[in-house]
């Protein structure tokens, strides 16, 4: 909170549930040692040698009755002589609860706790169990789909140039024919609550976590077609339940990623081996979902090859505060410059395929990121108090001319700036492979829908 400017809430508690050891090392710090020694190790220890000295129980009762009257009479009082000055500004400044320390974690912990205890038991809420292709786009050529859906990680749309910011970070992308939508906004401010949010059937409004994990997702509709197949490779820590129900492959490590340095495994490596998946799955459609690395913090300086450092100097250190805002967009621009590389692999990926499949791929990162704003970091801001930065995402698609032919491209091009948001994924995926389905909703399609 002190280093990051970041609140304690529920789903903050969720994030610390669901990492990995790799995540919270680019967290730790000396600094954050002498923390847990100054204020933590060091007082408890001087409480601990404190030699106390035991009254009667009456009179402790009796000290303790004295001590909360006269709290009360204080508190009571300053409510009375100030009410009218703290109900305007607690009415003004909400977000000044989310950093009462400690009570405010200490609930969060609470809700959580509540929330996962009382979702233990939910029974699984299948949707669309009959679902099924209609027809398959390229049906006269009798060609079937072969999707790339790639979730990235922490990559805000103002630091995209092709949404006009000024440095070049999309050089590979721009001589692509991509869609780019500039105005795409996430479900939420964190991993664990924006990637199941993308993937479910429910809009930000109505999605909860216990909706998330109680109810089936777009990939468990797409299977239900039996005509689909669906992998998620995944390059961050999970897929936060998202793939539970289709082949899931681990590639943050050595043993199944063969592109890694430093200790650190390529969202690259995803691609190696997809081949062979493809090749065994022939004659059928199929989805492949890559979970990215992508920009994920605050140590942005590992998230990319060295020859991909262009904006220097950068930040070489997870203390953001230490680093100047230069150099910190430095390094993360230099991580949105490889995904620019990735993607460009993806879709060079895809192009091989031109001739027995219609591919496409699809790209939305999961939230964004605060570079420093004013002195805030990362990202995990409650919705309502989230900057810009952390909500507006970077999303675009591509599509093969077997794709364009039956789809309107001038309509999609038309509406490309129009604001969408991660609720539109669910809809649109199911319109891409043409299933038939009552949970379809067609204004929601952001390729096939009524605009």
């Amino acid at each position: 909170m002190n280093t990051y400017h970041i609140v304690i809430n529920d789903d903050m508690i969720r994030n610390i549930v669901q990492t990995d050891l790799q995540e919270s090392m680019d967290l730790f710090s000396i600094k954050q040692v002498l923390y847990f020694l100054i204020l933590g190790v060091f007082p408890s220890y001087f409480i601990y040698r404190i030699n106390i000295k035991k009254r009667s129980f009456k009179k402790e009762i009796i000290s303790k009755a004295i001590v909360i009257l006269v709290s009360l009479f204080l508190i009571a009082a300053s409510v009375f002589m100030f009410s009218k000055h703290y109900t305007s500004f607690f009415r003004e400044h909400k977000a000044l609860r989310y950093s009462i320390n400690p009570s405010y974690w200490i609930y969060s912990i609470g809700k959580y706790l509540s929330s996962t205890v009382a979702s233990k038991d939910i029974k699984l809420e299948c949707i669309e169990t009959d679902a099924k292709i209609t027809t398959h786009i390229g049906e006269v050529d009798d060609h079937t789909e072969l999707i790339i859906m790639v979730v990235g990680e922490t990559a805000r749309a103002d630091h995209f140039s092709l949404n006009g910011y000024i440095r070049e970070t999309n050089p590979l992308l721009k001589q692509e024919d991509i869609v780019n939508f500039s105005n795409m906004y996430s479900c939420g401010t964190s991993t664990a609550v924006s990637v199941p949010c993308m993937f479910s059937f429910f809009n930000k409004s109505d999605y909860s976590y216990k909706k998330g994990i109680s109810t089936e997702n777009v990939l468990d509709v797409l299977v239900h077609t039996n005509e689909i197949e669906v992998l998620w490779r995944d390059n961050n820590s999970n897929s936060k339940g998202v793939a539970t129900r289709v082949t899931y492959e681990d590639f943050k490590t050595p043993k199944t990623n063969t592109i890694c340095d430093n200790g650190e495994c390529r969202d690259v490596g995803m691609l190696v081996g997809l081949d062979e998946y493809i090749k065994q799955r022939k004659g059928k459609d199929i989805l492949i979902v890559l979970h990215q690395m992508g920009n994920h913090g605050p140590a942005y300086y590992k998230r990319y090859p060295k020859e991909f450092e262009k904006f220097t100097p950068a930040c070489k250190t997870n203390q953001l505060e230490e680093c100047t805002k230069e150099e910190i967009s430095n390094a993360y621009d230099n991580a949105i410059l490889y995904t620019d590389y990735f993607l460009s692999e993806v879709i060079k990926f895809l192009k091989t395929y031109d001739d027995s499949y219609a591919t496409a791929m699809i790209y939305m990162s999961d939230h964004g990121e605060s570079l420093g704003e004013n002195s805030v970091y990362l990202h995990g801001l409650p919705y309502f108090m989230a900057p810009d930065a952390q909500i507006h995402i970077g999303s675009l698609m591509w599509f093969s001319d077997k794709i364009k032919e039956d789809i309107n491209m001038d309509n999609i091009e038309f509406n490309k700036d129009k604001r969408y948001s991660q609720d539109n994924l669910f809809h649109t995926l199911l319109g891409l492979f043409e299933v038939d389905t009552k949970v379809y909703n067609n204004k929601m399609d952001i390729i096939y829908g009524d605009k």
